[in-house]
């Protein structure tokens, strides 16, 4: 059974819904009015958070007083100081006079402070000077001034993970809520739906002359169990849009179906491009020098090869036992040592041959491109004595990138 004050209370600022949780803060609203107690609202976006600052202002000593309500959000992070504390002539480009803020104009009323969390770390730290001592200064002036004003405030943000990631004063947040006032959302007032789907749909068809509409019971068993990620505000929106567009005044459950958005399907997440074209396409053309680089040195490599074969074939050197044939050119050719430092050292062991205890290092060259792309790179700092603007010139990419890739790869 209600209170009669509170049946009183939904009458009056028209709030629909005998939900327990809904009970419980207008019953928390009517109890703090008569305090100068400061108040937090919290709530998600469209549960109505902002009737109950008027329920607590009506039901004070300061309803006689200025009622402000303020929506932080929607200031400008430059102008916010000046909208709520007021400020100088002179004090910015286009102070052309001075002017009274908010804090002042509301002097022994009520201000209203919607999304607070959206104010600036520079203004929250004025705000809790206000909420402690009363006292402000205008922008611009040096000169305090005293207020004497109930500060209710508000927000959908959760307030302490703003605290965590260090976007919310922790003791602003403490000041704030003397009295924290919850608003449940829509999908736990299940009873209230029916109720203010029903309300909205009347309104809407008094004020456009036309007939209201009705739901079918398996449309009102989809209107309960969705989940309403938009509260009130989405509720209302689909009732008026279903009112005007619909010819037929009895809505089923598929008409209803086709008007509430699903957002029980997977959201896949949308690709971020991070990558600076720019630098993409200068790798990507250091990338393509190696490449061809490398197709280069593949051919010299076969051309060596080949004509170390055809040598091979015309001369080669017989080993008295007659068990092994010794290409005569592995005598005479030095072994080539790239300066790469990762390399392979395979030795050719002759332990047969008695009289050649020499063994002879193969050297194999890394194929790495990031190996590559260092040589590349000191050649072409060698090359033009360490200038960095040349050496990127002639490798074909920005001076930015070629330092970027300096430092990646730590090159003296």
């Amino acid at each position: 059974m209600e209170r009669p004050d509170i049946v009183k209370i939904k009458q009056r600022f028209g709030i629909i819904g005998n939900s327990a949780g809904l009970n419980r803060a207008i019953d928390i609203a009517v109890q703090v009015a008569p305090t100068d107690l400061s108040v937090l609202i919290t709530g998600e976006s469209g549960v109505g958070k902002e009737v109950f600052p008027q329920i607590i202002h009506q039901y004070s000593s300061r309803k006689h007083g200025s009622y402000i309500a303020v929506n932080c959000g929607a200031i400008p992070e430059g102008t916010i100081d000046s909208e709520l504390f007021g400020h100088e002539k002179g004090s910015f480009t286009g102070a052309y006079e001075s002017r009274k803020g908010y804090f002042e104009v509301a002097h022994g009323g009520t201000i209203f402070l919607d999304e607070v969390a959206e104010l600036p770390l520079s203004t929250q730290v004025r705000l809790l000077r206000v909420l402690e001592t009363g006292e402000f200064m205008r922008v611009g002036s040096s000169n305090v001034f005293k207020t004497n004003v109930r500060v209710i405030a508000a927000t959908n943000v959760d307030v302490t993970a703003a605290i965590q990631h260090g976007k919310f004063r922790e003791d602003l947040y403490y000041r704030l809520s003397s009295v924290p006032v919850e608003i449940p959302p829509v999908r736990k007032r299940k009873e209230d739906i029916p109720l203010l789907f029903r309300k909205f749909a009347v309104d809407f068809a008094d004020r456009n002359r036309m007939p209201s509409i009705s739901l079918t019971e398996d449309a009102m068993e989809v209107l309960v169990n969705y989940r309403w990620p938009g509260n009130i505000r989405q509720l209302k929106n689909i009732a008026e849009q279903i009112s005007v567009i619909e010819e037929k005044r009895v809505i089923t459950a598929d008409v209803l179906r086709s008007y509430l958005p699903d957002y029980s399907e997977t959201k896949l997440p949308a690709v971020f491009d991070t990558i600076d074209r720019q630098t993409f396409a200068t790798e990507r053309e250091i990338l393509y020098k190696i490449l061809f680089d490398m197709r280069s040195d593949m051919n010299d490599l076969k051309q060596y090869v080949h004509e170390n074969i055809n040598k091979m074939s015309s001369e080669t050197e017989v080993h008295p036992a007659g068990t092994h044939v010794i290409p005569k050119f592995v005598h005479d050719v030095e072994p080539i040592i790239p300066e790469d430092k990762h390399t392979k050292k395979f030795d050719i062991a002759r332990d047969t041959i008695d009289d050649i205890e020499d063994t002879h290092e193969i050297v194999e060259e890394s194929l790495s491109l990031s190996d590559k792309e260092v040589e590349l790179i000191r050649k072409a700092l060698e090359r033009h004595g360490g200038k960095r603007k040349y050496a990127a010139n002639e490798l074909g990419i920005s001076e930015r990138t070629l330092y970027r890739k300096i430092k990646e790869y730590d090159i003296e």
